[in-house]
């Protein structure tokens, strides 16, 4: 059986977590002569709101400052020679980390999806969920999960 992996996912949050998966994603992309996307995912600001009821949209402002920002590190995550060799495709969407991914590696066909992990303790884990876990069990392709201080892979 031979592995073909034309399309590879790295979604990226900026993290020293997501740095390292991008240096997989990109490894795979070259040993794979692959397209590689970079998705981030830009979560709608919030304000707490003056009344009991919760929270209201950010000011317009002040979400186009961060998404101007986003936009601008997902820039940086590539150099321009990089997104030629890889065909690169840099990818800004807006809304739940685990449902954009998920959405976006089936929409596009995503052979592979390389997801950095924070390795949070089993407490914060429970408390506060794990995007790459819930990738892990949804994706519609297989997931790489590589942690921060993952080892690196030796080149014979």
């Amino acid at each position: 059986m031979k592995i073909v992996l034309e399309k590879i996912l790295v979604p990226v949050d900026f993290s020293e977590a997501s740095d390292n998966a991008l240096r997989y994603g990109k490894a795979f992309a070259e040993a794979f002569n692959s397209e590689l996307h970079v998705l981030h995912v830009f979560e709608e600001p919030v304000v707490p709101a003056w009344t009991t009821e919760g929270y209201i949209p950010a000011l317009q402002s002040v979400r186009e400052e961060l998404e101007k920002r986003a936009r601008q590190k997902l820039e940086e995550c590539l150099s321009a020679e990089e997104r030629e060799k890889f065909r690169a495709q840099l990818v800004l969407k807006t809304g739940s980390p685990f449902v954009e991914i998920i959405r976006y590696a089936r929409d596009t066909d995503i052979d592979l999806i390389v997801i950095g992990t924070h390795g949070r303790g089993p407490i914060a884990h429970i408390l506060l969920g794990s995007v790459a876990d819930r990738v892990v069990r949804k994706a519609p392709c297989p997931v790489l999960t590589v942690r921060p201080s993952e080892h690196e892979f030796v080149m014979p």
